[in-house]
């Protein structure tokens, strides 16, 4: 009930949880409001206006449309998050005991609700999932794991923790510009 209540909390605050419209055209002007809002979420819609050729009002209209129509989900900055707090980023890889959706769910639950798992993805190969972390320091990546690995109710047969030593590449946003748009 927790993780459900934590869920449909985040889904709300973060604008997901909404009667999603009738889907909106992407033609060339949705295209690049969409590329570049995904990389500049600080961009004011003055500069957005110009950079794809539409007064301000028709633009902010526009943006305002791909928002309600989820295609604009939420916006982020980035952090440098060494000048700012004491940090250990992390890959986290668990097999679990059973791949049946019922323990997926059950997993999948637990790490809905801690802040630490900030990116949970379910792949495919020898590991059911990674996640990505950040805690304080090892001993609380340790900890952490600790009470994921060792809940019994989770099913976690393995799992693997990968220090992120140096960051030689940061996502810097989707490559939309190779990727085809759905019509």
């Amino acid at each position: 009930m927790q993780a459900s209540l934590t869920k449909l909390y985040f889904l709300t605050r973060h604008g997901l949880l909404m009667t999603r419209r009738k889907d909106i055209k992407l033609d060339d002007i949705n295209k690049k409001i969409i590329s570049i809002t995904h990389t500049q979420s600080d961009i004011s819609n003055q500069e957005l206006s110009e950079r794809v050729g539409l007064s301000n009002s028709a633009c902010f209209q526009r943006t305002k449309a791909l928002k309600e129509a989820g295609y604009l989900i939420t916006f982020h900055s980035d952090l440098d998050l060494d000048r700012i707090v004491r940090n250990v980023l992390a890959y986290v890889e668990f097999t679990l005991e059973s791949n049946s959706p019922a323990a997926r769910k059950t997993f999948e639950d637990a790490i809905e609700v801690i802040p630490e798992f900030m990116d949970c993805l379910r792949i495919t190969g020898d590991v059911e999932y990674i996640c990505f972390t950040c805690c304080s320091d090892t001993q609380s990546l340790n900890e952490l794991c600790d009470l994921i690995g060792g809940n019994p109710d989770l099913g976690v047969q393995k799992l693997k923790v990968r220090i992120i030593l140096e960051r030689a590449k940061w996502y810097l946003g989707y490559p939309l510009d190779k990727l085809e748009w759905l019509d």
